[in-house]
């Protein structure tokens, strides 16, 4: 049987367009209103509430979790300070990623983390000769992101401890009456906050959070919406940008760290001491230059794309634009059809005024600027229009880092 979030009863009557989705077996739904766009705006001009309640939950505790932490995420845990966030991975034996996600240090020897998949057999099976207590509460909590401009305006008025909190920073607070655990995260690369409840507790904090923002226009958002501000973020999505090594049949079908982008999390690498899954593995790469690919941002050429359409006898489309699939981009050259690489996000952003895609490219053709064919259909042939390579994130507005207090 299809499950409900804590949120649900009251995000149900706030779906007009009565569609839901599934996600991890919970309902989940596409749009709340019938404009995808309405619901990206108030991420980028006011605030939006979505439901992540789905996400999978763990907690890791005992004497010993921060040395199995350090043993199995790719990403130093060690500088994870009490009252700090970090988004981490864990990677194979061969260095190839499995999955991201956000873990907080709660307590000196308590973590939390939320991942998109299920990894609790996983976690437990590399748990062997460590002290730690691994335990998944997902149905224990419900999770909100409130995001956008306006998020702080809106907490604010419910704790005084939210102003405090720096990027990538927690407190364990009240809010209506109720405990509270908030981070300074999300994934719509803007100003937001997510916000751990007690299962129990959840409809309390909900109504709270929905009087606080009335003035604000608070808006429930659905995951199209989210879809586009987390690409317009250069933030990828499992499944979607990657896939799991875990369950990969080639190694063609998994990735690196290094070639999805995350090199940055082991500049300190030499010094790291930590003897971690996969460290051999990147190292080697690192020491090679052996990465494949690497993940860019795509910007496509307004020109060139209406043209195409407009020589097709159609209009350009551009709201509504996305897709979350393999498209395939091409060199340009004067030998047709040298396939490149392939881009797995793509849309119209309506922010940038552009048709953007994250991608990837091999390693010569990474340079910003470079000139790629990606492959669209036009009335369902394929036309190639003119792309350059820019670099990710395509928005990454200050608000997002900046200090409140």
């Amino acid at each position: 049987m299809v499950k409900r979030t804590p949120f649900h009863e009251r995000l149900e009557p706030l779906n007009q367009s009565e569609i839901w989705q599934h996600w991890a077996g919970y309902l989940a739904a596409p749009r709340y209103q019938y404009s995808d766009l309405t619901e990206y705006y108030a991420t980028r001009n006011s605030v939006a509430l979505f439901d992540t309640s789905p996400l999978f939950k763990y907690k890791f505790s005992g004497a010993g979790a921060e040395a199995y932490l350090a043993y199995v995420m790719a990403r130093d845990i060690r500088k994870c300070r009490v009252g700090q966030a970090q988004y981490t991975i864990w990677c194979n034996a061969a260095g190839y990623v499995m999955e991201d996600g956000v873990i907080m240090r709660v307590a000196a020897n308590e973590y939390w983390l939320t991942t998109a998949e299920p990894n609790l057999r996983y976690f437990r099976k590399c748990a062997k000769g460590f002290d730690v207590s691994i335990e998944d509460v997902s149905s224990q909590y419900g999770l909100l992101a409130i995001q956008g401009p306006h998020s702080l305006t809106t907490l604010g008025q419910l704790s005084d401890d939210v102003a405090k909190l720096r990027y990538f920073r927690l407190t364990q607070t009240q809010m209506a009456g109720v405990d509270v655990t908030i981070s300074r995260t999300g994934f719509t690369g803007d100003l937001g906050y997510e916000i751990w409840v007690k299962a129990e507790d959840a409809l309390t904090l909900f109504d709270a959070i929905w009087n606080a923002g009335k003035g604000y226009n608070l808006t429930p958002i659905g995951s199209t919406a989210l879809a586009i501000a987390r690409i317009e973020a250069g933030l990828l999505l499992i499944d979607v940008d990657f896939h799991n090594a875990r369950f990969a049949w080639t190694d063609a079908q998994r990735e690196t760290p290094h070639e999805l982008g995350w090199g940055w999390m082991f500049k300190n690498l030499r010094t790291d001491d930590r003897d971690f899954i996969g460290r051999a593995a990147i190292e080697e790469e690192i020491a090679t230059g052996s990465s494949r690919w690497k993940t860019v941002g795509l910007a496509v050429d307004w020109r060139d794309y209406d043209r195409l359409h407009r020589e097709a006898g159609v209009m350009t489309p551009k709201d509504g634009v996305i897709v979350q699939d393999t498209m395939s981009i091409y060199r340009r050259s004067d030998i047709p059809w040298q396939y490149a690489g392939y881009a797995s996000s793509f849309i119209w952003s309506s922010l940038r005024k552009q048709h953007l895609a994250i991608a990837k490219l091999p390693l010569d053709l990474c340079e910003p600027g470079t000139e790629v064919d990606l492959e669209i259909s036009i009335i369902r042939q394929p036309q190639y229009v003119l792309s350059r390579v820019v670099e990710l994130p395509f928005f990454n507005p200050a608000r997002k880092t900046a200090r409140h207090a």
